[in-house]
């Protein structure tokens, strides 16, 4: 199986966004704002969540996938790239997630 990243997928989320709504749910999605991209992604979110406790591994790995897209979609209806969430990630990487979120706390 060949390789398939998640940057391949941000890139498919960019090229679905330019098609038609008729033949792009992408694209759907997009034309029906922020608001109801967030709201698909916290549907997902909980899916996610659920399938983890008490669904088995292959319905937990399905529902990751549209978890992830969705959180894609999302992000490009904001017009943030995944670079973006990468470089905060990647800043976070300077100190514990404990203190990182103790942090949060106080700003």
């Amino acid at each position: 199986m060949a390789s398939f990243t998640i940057h391949d997928l941000e890139q498919r989320v960019h090229e679905r966004a330019q098609a038609s709504a008729d033949v792009s749910y992408t694209r759907k999605l997009l034309d029906r704002g922020i608001a109801q991209c967030a709201k698909k992604f916290g549907e997902e979110a909980v899916e996610t969540a659920l399938a983890a406790v008490a669904e088995d591994r292959e319905r937990l790995i399905a529902e990751a996938a549209d978890l992830i897209y969705h959180l894609l979609v999302l992000l490009k209806a904001r017009g943030i790239p995944l670079a973006d969430v990468e470089a905060a990630l990647g800043a976070r990487t300077t100190q514990s997630g404990l203190d990182e979120k103790a942090a949060r706390k106080h700003s």
